[in-house]
């Protein structure tokens, strides 16, 4: 397990964590018509804002590791 995980930083593993929590928050929304962010934090409260934000900012980050993972990618299957 520890070679598989080789590699990814930890800022990459919490974005990871953030997206996940993101995409099943999205889930629920779109399945029950519940907002779980808002269910714990409260609709549009300080708190809720700043989890939406990071989630957002962790989704535009792991945008940017994939580009980078396919160049790199790239770069090394080149002959």
């Amino acid at each position: 397990m520890e070679q598989v995980n080789r590699g990814i930083s930890g800022l990459t593993w919490a974005a990871i964590t953030l997206v996940v929590i993101g995409a099943v928050n999205w889930g629920f929304v779109g399945l029950f018509e519940f907002d779980v962010v808002a269910g714990l934090f409260g609709r549009l409260s300080a708190l809720s804002r700043i989890i939406y934000v990071l989630v957002g900012i962790a989704g535009l980050y792991l945008l940017y590791a994939a580009v980078q993972l396919g160049k790199r990618a790239r770069v090394t299957t080149m002959p």
